[in-house]
């Protein structure tokens, strides 16, 4: 019996149903169901699919980048793990040495974050104080591997930012760079051209050489110095004003500051840090060395948004000195502290106020943690 031909109008409809059915399955599986048929793969592979089914991406996963220390007859290795984060509250350990998530990484590679299940792995060389990097996109879930960028050569006192710039659908990567003047310049690589572009002259320069920019909104954001005219200098001698938040503009190249917390009344005894997780801008030092204080921008960009989260002892957390949170959960509710030791985690839930320590011994390693949504984005 002979089937009479579907008509047009019923055979767009039924693509659409079934995109909308595959919108809401987990990237891993979902790459699978691309052979089911060639309509399915046709589909899955869809750009305007991609972005729908991203936008509806739970955001409950973590990246950790790890690097096993040098020991004498071992080789040093790095290599991300990939993971959700209640099985990793629960057993960090399990997680860092499970091999079914993790990937391999050329020791010379360093990860400088994640956006939108995209990777941003740099791989540099370090020759006379002088750095050659070359940058690369990677989506761990689909194996995608993009072209490197044009080399880079600067000095070693430069900071690095990763983001996406969603009015040209570009992901881009940023250096800000000071030179033996003091001047601090920065240039930006978008992975859609073939050539880096240099951008004015910075207001500050961020003080910390393994801070990396934070994106949130847009913009990549460093917390930084201005007024500073070398590497040396006495944290005693910082004030206030010279404290500032730089936020970057992808999109137009522009830079504005945003203020600190009103709150904040004294520069802190150590480096405070900046700092971005669950998509929430966060400020973080110490009060007279005494005590562990955490702001939250609840609305980026709003700065009356600004909130104390957490205001809580060092003898409470069980830690003699400020160990900043390497990550933060559950918007804000849980901390994650390097604890007395190399390798203990201290996690603080401010929701019941109770502390747990992990010994996390994971083959020695030391690791990053930064959020992570897998994704079947694949950048042209």
């Amino acid at each position: 019996m002979q089937m009479a031909p579907q008509h047009p109008t019923a055979a767009l409809l039924l693509c659409e149903v079934v995109m909308e059915i595959l919108s809401w399955i987990p990237a891993k599986p979902v790459t699978r169901l691309k052979l089911v048929c060639k309509s399915w793969n046709s589909i899955i592979s869809h750009p305007h699919f991609v972005k729908l089914h991203l936008h509806r991406s739970p955001n409950n996963a973590i990246l950790l980048s790890t690097r096993t220390p040098p020991f004498p007859d071992k080789e040093r290795k790095q290599g991300i793990v990939l993971s959700s984060v209640e099985p990793f509250i629960q057993n960090p350990s399990s997680t860092l040495d499970a091999q079914e998530n993790r990937h391999s990484l050329h020791v010379q590679d360093w990860v400088l974050g994640s956006c939108n299940g995209l990777v941003c792995v740099a791989h540099i060389l370090y020759k006379n104080h002088i750095c050659d990097i070359r940058f690369r996109l990677w989506n761990p879930l689909t194996g995608f591997i993009s072209g490197n960028s044009p080399c880079l050569c600067v000095n070693a006192h430069n900071v690095i930012g990763f983001g996406y710039d969603e009015s040209s659908d570009s992901y881009k990567v940023m250096t800000v760079i000071r030179d033996s003047s003091g001047t601090v310049t920065a240039q930006v690589y978008s992975f859609r051209g073939s050539s880096w572009k240099r951008v004015n002259s910075f207001p500050a320069f961020p003080f910390s050489a393994e801070d990396i920019g934070h994106f949130i909104g847009g913009t990549l954001n460093w917390l930084g110095l201005r007024n500073l005219l070398g590497d040396d200098y006495d944290w005693a001698d910082v004030t206030l004003d010279m404290l500032m938040i730089v936020s970057f503009d992808l999109k137009s190249d522009t830079h504005k500051q945003i203020l600190l917390p009103k709150g904040i009344d004294e520069i802190s005894s150590k480096d405070p840090t900046l700092g971005v997780w669950g998509n929430r801008l966060y400020l973080l030092h110490d009060y007279k060395n005494t005590h562990f204080i955490a702001w939250q921008m609840k609305e980026f960009g709003d700065e009356n948004s600004w909130t104390q989260l957490l205001k809580i002892s060092f003898h409470y957390l069980g830690v003699e000195r400020l160990l900043f949170p390497e990550f933060i959960f559950e918007n804000g509710n849980i901390f994650m502290l390097r604890g007395r030791h190399r390798f203990e985690e201290v996690f603080y839930d401010r929701r019941d106020n109770s502390v747990k320590r992990v010994n996390i011994l994971a083959n020695n390693c030391y690791f990053h943690a930064f959020d992570y949504v897998e994704s079947l984005v694949q950048p042209c």
